[in-house]
């Protein structure tokens, strides 16, 4: 890796630790996801930074940002578009929604119902829309960072497992520490984190580094450890549904990119190991009806497996 590649790395870390003090494992996490072309869930109470850590996001990398509030009475017009009857020409127009842009924050997006929630499915996958018979290509780069609240909160409808597997990296960020939320307090001038003289980087830098993380060498044996964890899932006495081809092609992308941040040209065990929870460990389902705590119970299985894991010497 050229020491031009490494330096922005370094600057985009902290750029973002800025916003996010004393976080950072969801700012490593967050970069794992853009460069692996995926997205991000966050999954929290409200107020902990996740609005702040998505605008800091965009405004880094240069790119165009929309957020949208998700309520329950939202339609998937709403998030797409719809077309409007112009009189003058006695036609119809595409008018395009909010989903045309760089980076989408998907605020509280566990509030509104299934088929709006739908409606992001084929963008993340596929980086385009169709709408009416017309299909419309999204900007490159395109990212998706969705906050969730947590199941037990009012008001919530669970995200379906299709709708799961659309996000590479699901994690928290959590309460800060107390000498670390004095900070936060200090650094606020008329209610706002002062983030106007954060530095970016060009869109182009994104798109090239997201090019050369497909270039991260991973050996055979890593390729064996990464299958061992995944069939492990899909084996497992109290899991219902196990790790799906398309998860573990996003688990090795993940790996690629953490060994990218990390300076290396190659993947190591430990990469596999960091990203096993939040990579695996929101696409399992565990037996039984009760969904709350489900994800707590999620991450303790993913841990046994990776402690009954024999990973390579």
């Amino acid at each position: 890796m050229s020491s031009t590649i490494q330096n922005t790395l370094e600057t985009l870390g902290t750029e973002l630790g800025k916003v996010l003090l004393g976080k950072p494992e969801p700012i490593r996490l967050v970069l794992v996801a853009m460069l692996s072309e995926g997205h991000v869930l966050l999954e929290d109470v409200p107020g902990v930074g996740k609005t702040s850590l998505a605008k800091a996001v965009a405004k880094i990398f240069d790119c165009d940002f929309k957020r949208l509030q998700f309520t329950p009475d939202m339609l998937p017009s709403d998030i797409l578009g719809s077309s409007v009857y112009l009189s003058n020409t006695a036609e119809f127009e595409f008018r395009k929604g909010p989903i045309f842009t760089n980076v989408l924050l998907a605020d509280e997006i566990n509030r509104t119902t299934p088929r709006t929630q739908s409606a992001l499915l084929e963008a993340m996958e596929e980086n385009q829309v169709s709408v009416e018979g017309e299909t419309y290509p999204l900007k490159r780069p395109f990212f998706v960072i969705a906050t969730q609240n947590p199941f037990e909160s009012e008001g919530t409808y669970p995200l379906p497992e299709n709708q799961l597997d659309r996000f590479i990296i699901c994690t928290e960020i959590g309460y800060p520490q107390r000498d670390v939320e004095k900070e936060v307090l200090k650094s606020h001038r008329l209610g706002r984190l002062l983030d106007n003289d954060l530095q970016s980087v060009s869109t182009e830098s994104l798109l090239e580094m997201q090019k050369q993380v497909r270039e991260v060498s991973v050996e055979e044996s890593i390729y064996d450890y990464l299958l061992d964890i995944v069939h492990a899932t899909r084996s497992h006495e109290q899991l219902r549904i196990g790790v799906s081809t398309r998860a573990a092609l996003t688990f090795h992308r993940a790996a690629q990119s953490l060994a990218f941040i990390h300076g290396r040209d190659y993947v190591i065990p430990d990469d596999v190991k960091q990203l096993a929870i939040p990579v695996l460990a929101h696409r399992i389902v565990c037996r039984g009806f009760v969904r709350e705590g489900q994800r707590d119970k999620a991450k303790e299985i993913i841990r046994q497996i990776l402690e009954s894991t024999a990973a390579p010497s």
